[in-house]
């Protein structure tokens, strides 16, 4: 028997949802899509920065994931920003469905790769960062790049 390797290929990232949220958790859901959306992520025509998710009646759903008509598709093609449902365990959902409920939590989508031919979206329950967070996040950044250059001139 040989041991299956798996496969990841990244078709779209989402920095921005690092910059303004905390990611507490990360999870993988499956994305249920037609034909030609899927020829299209092949080509690398998606995005998820404008992109959020929401529960409603026990099933999650993706807003705003653009995905680019696939040129060769004709009337095939799908709405690019149409909404994509996402492909969960149900006690997955329901347990976070609790945490959202609590006060300041969302879901965000991280990044949608491809794991052994199938589309994936990371999905992050993160809470919103303040102002003041993000200046100290850029703050260290800064500092971070300034201790690199100064080990780069010693060498």
């Amino acid at each position: 028997m040989a041991v299956k390797k798996e496969t990841q290929k990244l078709i779209a990232n989402n920095k921005k949802a690092y910059h303004d949220y905390f990611i507490d958790e990360t999870y993988e859901a499956g994305v249920a899509l037609h034909g030609t959306e899927v020829k299209s992520m092949r080509m690398g025509k998606c995005s998820v920065k404008e992109s959020f998710i929401r529960i409603e009646n026990g099933e999650m759903f993706v807003y705003g994931m653009h995905v680019s008509p696939y040129e060769k598709g004709n009337i095939f093609n799908k709405d690019p920003l149409r909404v994509k449902k996402l492909l969960m365990h149900k006690f997955e959902i329901n347990k976070l469905a609790g945490k959202i409920a609590e006060k300041g939590y969302t879901l965000v989508p991280l990044q949608v790769y491809f794991k052994d031919g199938r589309v994936k979206v990371e999905v992050g329950l993160a809470r919103g960062k303040k102002l003041y967070d993000k200046r100290q996040d850029i703050a260290k950044k800064d500092q971070r790049r300034e201790v690199e250059r100064e080990f780069k001139q010693k060498i």
